[in-house]
């Protein structure tokens, strides 16, 4: 008993001698450090003009790489960016269809054969008013000519006469020729833009079966519980904001496209329901597609009527009709919190427009629409935060 007692006192005295020298050891290592610390000259390092041109010269050639191999990869981005944005318009119908119980894979092959089906009836509609404009190409051109003539000869600059459409480069011979050759550029994409079309459908068949798991990755690689939060909040207010606006958008635009043919009919013209495809399609290209129809149904309008006033009637009334819908009918329905500035969604156009072309001009909106949303959503703190389950 008194050895056991002997050897805790000499194992507690030989622990606070340890104890004291590391403390020691420790104190005098904190005073050397504070020390220097105090001696050592601070010294901060400052970048120079050259050392910031230099890093915004790397970012520019970053961002200039990017932009071409966004543009040399069109014929396969375009279809891909396409079929994302659908899939996410369609998020709502998809979820709704979930809940509904239908399995995800018929989810998807409902939703894309829809989306199938309505392009096809679109293209059918179209067929038999283009080819009957095809058909009358040449008379058509003839009477615009004799009807537009008075008004550009008054135009002195332009130097135009009647002899001007009847020999030269801007003749009825030449320009049916030339017609030969864009029908035969026309007959040489119709390859690629039937691969396009099916890695469209496609690739929407796979996104709307997916989604979900895509959601989950895409959430799961976020490390905090934080950045997962607000790729939940992200993705939701995205999927919402297209889904409720394209929803909303296609049945105004329809009934503009059901005024277009009214206006058409009741004012003389011809495919009066091909205007109403056209003004219906146009509507979701902002100030281009309105411009571009205004400005055709102005022509047609001097083309078929005599007389100045009733030809531009059609025109003016439906640049009326438009502009009420975009001004009063649309900002009451969606609410101003979706408001874009006019300038950015201008320059989004003409941006993608440059870069993809004819969908790209499409797609300018809807993808302005995703940037607007996911920076409101990131820089905005008063958003109502969701809560992950525990």
């Amino acid at each position: 008993m008194d050895i056991a007692n002997g050897i805790r006192k000499q194992t507690r005295r030989l622990t606070l001698a340890r104890e004291g020298r590391s403390s020691a050891w420790v104190d005098a290592l904190r005073a050397d450090t504070e020390q220097m610390d105090s001696t050592a000259p601070s010294k901060r390092i400052e970048k120079d003009g050259l050392d910031v041109a230099s890093a915004w010269a790397v970012i520019g050639i970053f961002l200039a790489l990017a932009l071409a191999g966004v543009y040399m990869m069109s014929i396969i981005l375009i279809p891909l960016t396409l079929a994302v944005v659908v899939g996410m318009i369609l998020g709502l119908v998809a979820e709704r269809l979930s809940k509904l119980g239908v399995p995800r894979i018929l989810n998807a092959v409902l939703l894309s054969s829809a989306v199938a089906l309505v392009i096809f009836l679109i293209i059918n509609s179209l067929a038999g008013p283009m080819a009957t404009l095809a058909h009358e190409g040449p008379d058509v051109f003839q009477r615009t000519v004799d009807r537009l003539m008075p008004y550009l000869e008054g135009i002195k600059w332009l130097h135009i006469t009647p002899q001007t459409f009847e020999s030269g480069p801007m003749s009825i011979n030449v320009l049916l020729e030339n017609a030969g050759n864009v029908l035969h550029v026309l007959a040489n994409s119709l390859t690629p833009a039937i691969v396009q079309g099916l890695v469209f459908f496609a690739a929407l068949m796979l996104f709307l079966a997916g989604r979900i798991s895509l959601r989950k990755t895409i959430i799961m690689t976020f490390s905090t519980r934080t950045s997962r939060l607000t790729a939940i909040r992200v993705i939701n207010a995205v999927e919402q904001m297209l889904g409720f606006y394209f929803a909303t958008a296609a049945l105004i635009y329809a009934g503009i496209g059901v005024v277009m043919t009214a206006i058409v009919y009741v004012s003389g013209m011809s495919v009066p329901i091909l205007w109403g495809i056209f003004a219906f399609l146009s509507s979701f290209v902002p100030f281009v597609g309105i411009a571009t129809i205004t400005a055709a149904l102005a022509i047609a309008g001097i083309i078929t009527h005599d007389d100045i006033v009733p030809g531009l009637a059609p025109a003016i009334a439906f640049f009326c009709v438009h502009l009420a819908v975009e001004n009063l009918v649309f900002p009451a329905v969606m609410g101003r919190q979706w408001e874009l500035n006019p300038f950015v969604v201008f320059i989004a156009i003409i941006f993608w427009t440059w870069m993809w072309g004819a969908v790209g001009a499409m797609l300018a909106l809807p993808l302005s629409l995703i940037v607007m949303t996911v920076i409101n959503e990131l820089f905005f703190e008063e958003k109502a935060q969701p809560q992950l389950p525990q």
